[in-house]
């Protein structure tokens, strides 16, 4: 069943982010934890017992949702809990949904975006990177991914802009 999860929750949710995600990929735990008090995220996911085995980590912005991170434990991949989690997060929210992917240059990258243009989205070609999450890492070039259908070159710098502005606090150069 799927919950949502609270920064009580968080040794677990960031444990299973340091195992899914590459480390320029996500803040620190402190940053993480930070979030919670942020109205517009929010983590949902399940439990496997007592573990954390699935999260989907939200941003419900003006126009959109955003899915920041969605991660399965490793040892539960290939189960369905992934396209579950990523459905309910979508049918949770009324808005269109966005998503980062990395580029399409390895195979398990190539997976990632097949399964979710299994789920309804299409890739964006534009250019675009994730700023740094925290001093000291890098900013990492990805595709922005949209439910529904492709957007457009003035949609697509909308959505940057917010993103940058709302999500990562980072001022467009």
């Amino acid at each position: 069943m799927t919950e949502r999860f609270t920064k009580q929750d968080l040794e677990m949710i960031y444990s299973l982010m340091e195992k899914s995600f590459p480390s320029d990929e996500y803040r620190t735990k402190a940053a993480t934890g930070a979030l919670f008090n942020d109205p517009a995220y929010r983590v949902i996911g399940r439990r496997n017992g007592d573990k954390i085995c699935a999260i989907a980590a939200l941003w419900e912005l003006e126009s959109f949702l955003f899915i920041e991170h969605l991660a399965v434990d490793p040892e539960m991949r290939c189960g369905g809990i992934g396209q579950s989690l990523l459905r309910e997060a979508m049918e949770e929210s009324k808005l269109p949904v966005c998503l980062e992917v990395e580029l399409p240059e390895t195979d398990i990258a190539r997976r990632r975006i097949g399964f979710y243009e299994r789920n309804g989205f299409f890739l964006n070609d534009y250019p675009y990177y994730q700023p740094p999450m925290a001093e000291g890492k890098s900013k990492v070039p990805l595709l922005i991914m949209t439910s529904g259908r492709r957007i457009s070159p003035d949609e697509f710098a909308s959505l940057r802009d917010l993103l940058y502005r709302k999500v990562y606090k980072y001022k467009c150069d």
